[in-house]
């Protein structure tokens, strides 16, 4: 039995700096170039970047677009961080030797894979000893440029929260389950609009029948990770289209500063009927297996009701998606017009649509919240 210690990434981080032969001083005299992550970002043409941290730790929560060259397996890293708790930082500096001097040249020829021989930056935790060995030793080995994040993945991580703090113009996009409200998002997509899609980011659709279809959700960290990453590439002097939501969309949470922002902006809450929306759900849902739909129903059955429970169940076991759906959207209109009228209605722009046809409700959408808009600009 593996004992897994928490050693601190610190104390990690001392560990490493033994692991790698050739070093050639303590002060790093080969040339290696610390880089803050807001010059990593705010490069042209961005550099290849290798993350040095276990698999584990990568896999919670990883800069978009990093690649993973672990110096420990996660079952090596425990190994280490059990022998330095349990009987002393030499026997796991020794240990953690053993691990690493295999790897030395798979290191160098991973690295080859994300990079070439040409410039590249390396992280770990918080830009201690781990990433600066490892950008020695591929500096040692042929590679011209090597820079270390300063502050490693800590550092990354304050940038993405302070980030969500500035102000954004947001548009926000309400209506009923079953509106289509993220086709609406598309259409409004291509006809030249910011968007971002926070449930295509979540890998759910926000309700009980949310996860249906999609692939397992990101951790709430590599969530707003991946949120940072749409969002910065965006011009915050134009309106970012978003989808109202609650906080948690599944699993995963918005992050709260931008959660608040979204909260202050006007809604604008497009209505359709709901035999319009039942039949949306059923083109969406009908393809999905049966014990899924049965598990969804479970998930609401306390606000349904227990009669209307059975008369989902026998609906669905007969086939009959649409009514199964009609059953559906009497929980989820109540739910969602309870949620509406908390909030301050001078926030709620109500707008009536005929049917389903997306591009012709996002033309008709952005003329009316650009009229909108205008006509509060002249007000003030």
């Amino acid at each position: 039995m593996i004992v897994r210690p928490e050693i601190g990434n610190q104390g990690s981080d001392i560990l490493f700096s033994h692991f790698f032969p050739h070093r050639k001083s303590a002060t790093f005299a080969v040339m290696i170039t610390e880089i803050s992550i807001h010059d990593f970002y705010s490069q042209e043409h961005r550099l290849p970047l290798i993350d040095v941290r276990s698999p584990g730790e990568f896999e919670k929560g990883r800069l978009p677009g990093a690649t993973n060259i672990a110096l420990f397996s996660n079952d090596e890293r425990a190994q280490v961080g059990t022998v330095y708790v349990q009987q002393s930082r030499e026997k796991a500096v020794a240990l953690g030797y053993q691990f690493v001097t295999p790897k030395l040249d798979w290191f160098v020829s991973e690295s080859r894979k994300v990079a070439g021989d040409s410039s590249v930056a390396v992280h770990c935790w918080r830009g201690g000893m781990r990433s600066h060995a490892f950008a020695e030793h591929l500096h040692t080995n042929g590679f011209d440029e090597v820079y270390v994040i300063t502050g490693g993945y800590k550092a990354y991580r304050n940038y993405v929260l302070n980030f969500f703090e500035q102000p954004f113009q947001l548009r926000i996009l309400g209506g009923y389950t079953g509106s289509g409200k993220t086709y609406l998002l598309r259409a409004i997509q291509q006809l030249g609009e910011q968007v971002i899609d926070l449930e295509g980011l979540a890998h759910h659709k926000g309700s009980a029948f949310g996860a249906i279809g999609e692939t397992a959700q990101p951790t709430v960290e590599q969530f707003e990770n991946n949120l940072f990453e749409q969002f910065r590439q965006l011009d915050f002097q134009k309106p970012i289209w978003l989808e109202d939501e609650s906080h948690c969309i599944g699993k995963v949470k918005i992050p709260i500063p931008l959660f608040r922002q979204m909260r202050e902006q006007m809604v604008y809450f497009i209505q359709l009927s709901r035999e319009q929306r039942a039949q949306h759900l059923v083109k969406q849902y009908t393809a999905c297996e049966t014990p899924e739909l049965a598990y969804a129903i479970n998930g609401i059955a306390k606000r349904l009701g227990g009669q209307n429970v059975k008369m989902a169940h026998e609906y669905l076991a007969q086939q009959k998606f649409y009514e199964v759906a009609l059953l559906a959207l009497q929980y989820y209109d109540k739910a969602y017009l309870k949620g509406v009228q908390n909030r301050n209605q001078e926030f709620v722009r109500l707008i009536p649509l005929p049917d389903m046809n997306h591009e012709n409700n996002a033309k008709t959408l952005i003329t009316l919240v650009e009229k909108h808009e205008r006509n509060k600009t002249h007000a003030v």
